[in-house]
């Protein structure tokens, strides 16, 4: 659970900036996207193979 404590001095702006860092850095909008639908086994596995042939590529190509 994400808090932020605003300070007596600080404004909301920046304490809703700290706020949505916090989530950000917590990765809870990226959680919630992957929830919004049901993702059948069969295509979580394809595409984690997808991601590490990608991955697996750039770092072939950052070595070079």
């Amino acid at each position: 659970m994400t808090k932020v404590i605003v300070e007596p001095d600080e404004s909301f702006e920046s304490a809703l900036k700290r706020f949505k860092k916090q989530c950000e850095k917590a990765g809870l909008l990226s959680e919630f996207k992957k929830r919004q639908h049901y993702e059948k086994p069969s295509v979580r596995r394809k595409r984690k193979a997808l991601a590490a042939r990608k991955k697996a590529k750039r770092r072939e190509r950052m070595s070079d």
